[in-house]
């Protein structure tokens, strides 16, 4: 049956009689956030504010779906008995969610779903969490080994992710981090990173991180957190760290990732806290739409 009454991303109709193409997951986790609150409300308020964005896509030259079979999935949802029983429930729900031959965009929620989903998404076997390249747009390193007495947070994900086997990170736009964060992003030869700083300070940093990750080869997953953005951006979000990037400059990124060497075989959108005004989600939904307009692109030029 076409299911017209569940919420959709984008307000599209979606066809369930058939194989999904792109799958858009909800979830709505908030268990160790440190600042402020309400990215449990984050996934349902992007959803809402999607069917405001409009669908036709300057680089693909029409409409999205453009063909392709979207499919909303129905929010995560769990009580348990502690943080690492959610976590593995976020990694069933992934599982459950995903084949070999979707696509998956992932709203958040608290960075921490980052481990996860990875964790999920390769328990299909095709991809091992060694192969892939995370590229990671956000405020803060994240490579913390604990915050607050807890070693599974939104400040320690990162880390947890090179300790499960992740094979490199790319950060780009860290401005918040810790000495021992310091450190580790200068010592440990899987990590590189170009702080939000640099960006701002340098046309020529903004082209060489463009022309590096165009270079990037095999699996890629894009994890954006969007207090990677200026706060004037993303006035919705958990922890606000003044001097952010540019919308433009976090598209150009996306799409350039897309259409270099690399496979983009997923993304998440996470640390989304809806705003009075609508700012937040609505920026949230349009990143997703530039991600699935971006994909297109890729699966055109035959990546």
């Amino acid at each position: 049956m076409t299911d017209i009454d569940r919420p959709s991303f984008l307000g599209l109709t979606e066809d369930w009689r058939k194989p999904a193409d792109v799958v858009i997951m909800q979830i709505p986790f908030e268990m160790t956030v440190s600042y402020g609150s309400g990215t449990a409300k984050g996934p349902s308020s992007v959803i809402e504010a999607s069917r405001q964005v409009e669908t036709y896509s300057e680089l693909i030259g029409e409409d999205l779906p453009a063909g392709l079979n979207l499919r909303t999935i129905d929010p995560w949802n769990f009580e348990g008995p502690n943080l690492m029983s959610f976590l593995d429930s976020i990694n069933s729900y992934v599982f459950s969610n995903v084949t070999e031959s979707t696509f998956p965009i992932v709203l958040g929620g608290e960075h921490g779903i980052l481990l996860p989903v990875l964790r999920g998404f390769t328990r299909l076997g095709k991809y091992s969490m060694k192969d892939l390249t995370l590229i990671q747009i956000d405020a803060h390193a994240d490579l913390r080994d604990e915050l607050n007495g807890e070693s599974y947070s939104h400040g320690t994900v990162i880390r947890r992710c090179l300790d499960n086997g992740l094979g490199k990170v790319i950060q780009i736009g860290v401005r918040a981090y810790s000495n021992e964060e310091a450190k580790m992003m200068e010592e440990d030869s899987r990590i590189q990173y170009w702080t939000a700083r640099r960006v701002s300070e340098s046309e020529a940093v903004k082209k060489e991180i463009l022309r590096h990750i165009s270079k990037i080869k095999g699996p890629v997953w894009i994890s954006l957190d969007i207090d990677a953005f200026d706060p004037g951006i993303v006035p919705g979000t958990g922890t606000i760290v003044p001097g952010g990037l540019d919308y433009w400059f976090v598209v150009k990124i996306i799409e350039e990732i897309f259409t270099g060497s690399g496979e983009v075989v997923g993304s998440d959108i996470s640390e989304i806290v809806p705003d009075h005004y609508g700012i937040t989600q609505f920026t949230s939904a349009s990143l997703a739409a530039v991600v699935l307009a971006s994909y297109v692109a890729q699966i055109r030029s035959g990546v």
